[in-house]
């Protein structure tokens, strides 16, 4: 079985990588509460057709290079875009 992770793309500067936020909740046994830890995972995406906002599933695979070992295995969620009509700019 393989590890799927579904987190929000925060960047997408490099060539066929993303770099990916996942998030989890956690118990806090002290406190008996829960809290929201991050993580950021890098992601081959052979397409390069995420943006950043995307809501995207990750899959491991074999060791692609120094920090990516995970691929972008689906678009979940396109990020909201809207054009703006007086100048006519795409706004993510």
């Amino acid at each position: 079985m393989r590890h799927n992770f579904i987190g929000i793309v925060i960047s997408t500067a490099m060539d066929k990588t993303v770099r990916v936020q996942v998030a989890k909740r956690v118990m806090v046994h002290r406190f008996q509460k829960e809290v929201l830890r991050h993580k950021v995972y890098m992601a081959h995406d052979e397409m390069e057709n995420c943006n950043n906002g995307d809501v995207v599933r990750i899959e491991h695979c074999r060791k692609l290079s120094r920090h990516k070992s995970f691929a972008v295995a689906e678009v979940i969620k396109p990020a909201r875009s809207w054009t703006d009509p007086e100048t006519g700019i795409v706004h993510r």
